[in-house]
């Protein structure tokens, strides 16, 4: 074991046990005399020192560059461990080491300074716990005579130190390399170095934390060395060295690569195709063949506006010969008045309250806001500008709702970074944020833009708050650091705003928000239209836009950025260049070399289709509505104003739910429940039973039995029946006789039933 000499372990200036008596503290300092003389007697005396970046046997100890990533690396100060927010057993650290000051009293002061022993280090019940001499939890952390264990021995033996003259800052880490293609089953070392304010560094591979988005695909160790799995993938692993992140991108690619030249021989509508098709190259993966007609039809008018297309239109569309009919029928939806509904109902989610919290009144406005922004096709950054600077009467402008239901500048930030910079700062409220570079300071700065926000009105009384609400720009307001106390001007996460030329900090905000340099504004709403489109984010979740969550294919989230910005961010413009690449048109149909792609589009990812969606198709398909509590005779359900209205059908299939804050996520997962519920609802069952429902109006019309299953198979899966279908369902049509009603109704039950109805190919 390595000791420091005398002159190095008293050359201390604070007290050695600060929170003994005096008599105590006097003992204590005997002893570490007598031991430094004993060891003084021992070593030769030297008093060179080493630089931070070369830890030698006589190298100063620092508290923070040194002690605490020991404790990061070997997990003491993890969430499960005594980073969580009660600590573990008396013990309490900040979590991941965020806050190097009250990690030190922790160890140092806090119980009566217990945890060290400055007469004997190694008698430290710090290290004691650590190499579990002594029961621990945790159990053993580090080992005797290691590396860790040594650095801490000294750190103690130096009398543990708060900080060393001209002690260097922590500036940036650095991993060797960023981007690894591997072959199946190979491992590599990564290397971390940590760069330093007086241009020292040193490799803190061993001390850096690592982790895999998908270990399944790339697996890592606590020494960094990467080990890719058998299957062909992709992921991001991370390393954390004290608070700073740092990402490698793995690949790896088929083992056998496509013929030369396979892609430039495939059609390209937009710059999408172009980056898609680059990605997929390098990983050896070959897109499906394109979509049928049939199939992009119901794809687009469930994605555009939300409802199948009825018989007439799936026949005209199907029967056109027009080589341009795909752009001309997206033309044509993104008209339509449903487009309002359905896509204003994905914002609803992430904007619309409970309305028992905040009035059912100021629900009901908002709501109606945001269905007109849609339909007056508001571009993005106006919508977001309304949003973020509103002010008025809960009763006259919808979107003053959002500060009658967040009622403080903590509240508001989370929900508004979330939003419209797909940043969830939500952990920075109480310590740094593990995976991101924001603190506790940027938090409650960001939220200082809120802090002027006033209301007048007799506040919230839920569950009934009925009352209006008046939201304004206070005079004063002032937002404070939780630790420090410090007030805390209004400062935007990163870059700059211009508060002076403004009276309500929001409105800088606002600027600086929807600035062209502002790359999160564009790309967090590209990538959830893209998400609501493809199947899947280029990011996901998909406002988790952080460098430790990168996008699959982050040419293609800044191409997109860039197109709507240039667009003038108007959403109509974006979803028609997705919808007409030959991307978006690709079977969901998967083929040898890319069964196993989940991230980069080589084929159309299927998906549940909405519950809205769902609930109004039945009602078009059997021609039997149902009228829904709150709402006027015939609305259909994606017109809904709140979640609040009972629906069994709508909750079974995933809305969120009515208790849940905004911005709301849905499951997408298919169910048992829903299987269940389509095969012995009572409800669907009379609908589709109903007299003048669609199967007694086919019943009764002198269809021939083969025209009958045209219209079933039109109406339910958008598409005609193959010869085979067509047979079998109109024998059991011609067989049933004059119970021909009951075998149409049973053909309708069986095929609302099928996964083709539920799913969208």
């Amino acid at each position: 074991m390595r000791h420091y000499p005398p002159s190095r372990a008293l050359a201390v200036s604070r007290p050695l046990l600060p929170s003994l008596s005096s008599q105590c503290q006097l003992i204590a300092c005997l002893c570490v005399l007598l031991c430094a003389a004993s060891v003084a007697a021992e070593q030769p005396a030297n008093d060179n020192v080493a630089s931070v970046g070369e830890v030698s046997d006589y190298a100063p100890i620092s508290f923070e560059l040194d002690v605490q990533p020991i404790m990061t690396a070997r997990g003491c100060n993890q969430g499960a461990c005594h980073g969580k927010q009660r600590g573990q057993n008396g013990f309490q650290l900040s979590l991941l080491g965020f806050d190097s000051d009250y990690d030190f009293h922790a160890l140092g002061t806090n119980a009566r300074s217990r945890r060290l022993s400055f007469a004997s280090p190694e008698s430290s019940l710090l290290l004691r716990k650590a190499t579990a001499q002594v029961p621990h939890g945790g159990g053993r952390k580090i080992e005797i005579d290691s590396p860790d264990y040594e650095t801490l021995v000294n750190w103690i033996s130096q009398g543990a130190p708060r900080r060393l003259p001209n002690e260097p800052t922590l500036q940036r880490v650095e991993l060797s390399k960023e981007i690894y293609s591997l072959k199946p089953d190979q491992s590599v070392a990564q290397k971390v170095t940590a760069y330093y304010s007086d241009s020292t560094s040193r490799d803190v591979t061993l001390s850096t934390s690592y982790l895999s988005n998908d270990a399944a695909i790339v697996s890592v160790d606590d020494r960094g060395r990467l080990t890719a799995g058998p299957l062909p993938g992709e992921t991001a692993v991370m390393a954390r060295y004290m608070n700073h992140i740092c990402v490698a991108r793995v690949s790896i690619p088929q083992t056998e690569m496509l013929p030369e030249g396979f892609f430039s021989k495939l059609p390209q509508a937009n710059f999408i195709d172009k980056l898609i098709y680059a990605k997929l190259e390098k990983l050896g993966v070959k897109p499906s063949q394109p979509a049928a007609d049939a199939t992009f039809m119901r794809r687009v008018y469930t994605d555009i506006i939300g409802r199948l297309p009825t018989v007439a239109e799936a026949e005209a569309f199907l029967d056109s010969s027009l080589e341009n009919k795909r752009e001309l029928l997206v033309d044509q939806l993104l008209d339509r008045p449903e487009y309002t509904d359905h896509w204003a109902n994905h914002w609803a989610d992430l904007l619309r309250p409970n309305p028992y919290r905040v009035g059912i009144k100021a629900v009901l406005n908002y709501d109606a806001w945001i269905r007109k922004q849609f339909r007056d096709d508001v571009s993005y950054d106006e919508f977001a500008r309304q949003i973020i600077t509103a002010r008025g009467s809960t009763w006259q402008n919808g979107p003053a709702t959002l500060y009658r239901d967040r009622r403080t500048p903590d509240e508001v930030a989370t929900m508004i970074s979330q939003l419209f910079l797909g940043v969830r700062l939500e952990c920075a409220k109480c310590h740094h944020h593990p995976f991101e570079k924001y603190s506790q300071a940027d938090f409650y700065s960001f939220a200082a833009f809120f802090g002027r926000v006033g209301r007048k009105g007799k506040g919230l009384s839920p569950p009934i708050s009925g009352g209006e609400e008046i939201v304004f720009t206070s005079t004063k307001g002032d937002v404070k650091h939780p630790v420090t106390g410090e007030v805390l001007p209004p400062r935007p996460l990163f870059g700059k705003a211009d508060l002076d030329d403004h009276s309500d900090p929001r409105e800088a905000l606002a600027d600086w928000m929807t600035s062209p340099e502002n790359e999160f504004f564009a790309q967090v709403q590209v990538n959830r239209v893209w998400a609501q489109l493809m199947g899947r984010g280029l990011v996901d979740p998909v406002d988790d836009l952080r460098s430790t969550n990168p996008a699959t294919n982050p040419e293609l989230l800044d191409a997109l950025a860039k197109h709507f910005q240039d667009s003038g961010y108007r959403q109509k413009e974006l979803i028609k260049t997705i919808t007409l690449s030959n991307v978006y048109s690709l079977s969901s149909t998967p083929d040898e070399t890319n069964s196993g792609d989940r991230l980069n589009y080589s084929r159309h990812y299927r998906g549940r289709l909405r519950a809205e969606v769902l609930m109004d198709a039945i009602a078009d398909i059997t021609g039997s509505n149902k009228n829904l509590d709150a709402m006027p005779p015939g609305s259909r359900a994606n017109q809904v104003w709140t979640h609040r209205i009972d629906s069994v059908f709508l909750d079974t299939f995933g809305r969120p739910n009515e208790n849940q804050d905004p911005p709301c996520e849905r499951l997408p997962d298919s169910s048992v429940t829903q299987t269940l519920h389509l095969m012995n609802s009572q409800e669907l069952n009379d609908r589709i039973r109903k007299d003048g429902s669609r199967a007694d109006t086919l019943a009764k019309s002198k269809l021939t039995a083969e025209e009958v299953a045209d219209e079933l198979y039109l109406s339910i899966f958008s598409r005609w029946p193959n010869q085979r279908e067509q047979d079998y369902a109109a024998k059991l049509i011609r067989l049933a006789g004059d119970e021909r009603r009951s075998a149409i109704e049973d053909l309708m039950w069986a095929m609302l039933n099928a996964p083709e109805f539920t799913i969208q190919n």
